[in-house]
């Protein structure tokens, strides 16, 4: 399995290069960037300005592993308003796009939600109707993920939508296409499930996996934590993704960084780098 780091670890403030000179002095070998209304790639990101994003990672010793973007947030793919539903299809499209011009194979996508409890107001869509637009909006890019070669991964987020993994299997065997897959994120079960088992379940559908780390008794964001702090069952989790055959990239998302490390942030950096050799270890 391949180390890398998301860009949401870093502060959000420190310019790109920063970044990168961090996340290889640490000791990974990955990076994975976001699509964003106004960084290094948004919507607005030209074939030439892709190529400058992807050499400057290449110049800093790195590989980029994976396109994400936090943009679904503000245009819910599942919600009632057409407008906002064709917003989503539109971050989609440029998103694939994007990828490609990144020399990228995978996105992560949030296919929809049903309701966001950290985000003051948040339509609530019934179930039903959300599990039916969630699945015309990724047939809508089905066509250019094939031409681009781009394989769309559908996160576990807390979205209150694909809430095991039976459903998360169901949903995605659904497309009968290997352009949509599993964008899959340990941490994030941990409210309400176990990973290994989603792991299980999944299998060969993972294609990008990331790495968190949860205290249950938290219960709300400020209980993920740093990687072996929390309740992550990481020997089990080990054996799961090398049953399932994962041999992939592994992208530590350590949000946020502040106000957990309000001082010294390069050291998060370091430390999730240590602790990622010694989960990678568990079970050898």
């Amino acid at each position: 399995m391949k180390k890398s780091i998301s860009v949401w670890s870093f502060p959000f403030d420190w310019p790109l290069e920063r970044k990168l000179k961090l996340a290889k002095e640490a000791g990974f070998a990955g990076f994975e960037i976001d699509l964003t209304e106004d960084g290094p790639v948004n919507l607005r990101s030209s074939p030439a300005d892709l190529a400058a994003v992807r050499r400057q990672v290449e110049a800093a010793g790195l590989q980029l592993s994976g396109l994400a973007t936090g943009l679904y947030w503000g245009a819910n793919a599942a919600s009632a308003d057409a407008a906002i539903r064709r917003k989503a299809a539109d971050i989609l499209q440029t998103q694939i796009n994007a990828a490609a011009g990144l020399g990228l194979d995978a996105i992560l996508v949030v296919p929809g939600a049903v309701g966001v409890d950290f985000i003051p107001g948040a339509e609530v869509v019934p179930y039903d109707a959300a599990y039916e637009r969630a699945r015309q909006f990724l047939s809508g890019a089905l066509a250019l993920a094939r031409e681009k070669k781009v394989t769309i991964g559908v996160e576990n987020v807390w979205n209150k939508f694909l809430l095991s993994p039976l459903e998360m299997k169901a949903f995605i065997d659904s497309f009968g296409s290997e352009s949509v897959a599993a964008y899959f994120d340990v941490g994030n079960v941990l409210l309400f499930g176990y990973p290994e088992h989603w792991i299980g379940v999944l299998g060969r559908r993972i294609r990008r996996v990331h790495f968190k780390d949860f205290r249950r008794n938290v219960g709300t964001v400020d209980g993920f934590c740093d990687l072996l702090s929390g309740d992550v069952n990481w020997p089990a989790v080990m054996a799961a993704l090398r049953a399932a055959g994962y041999d992939g990239w592994i992208a530590a998302e350590m949000i946020p960084p502040v106000p957990f490390y309000k001082h010294c942030p390069e050291v998060l950096i370091h430390n999730t780098s240590r602790a990622l050799d010694a989960i990678f270890a568990l079970g050898k």
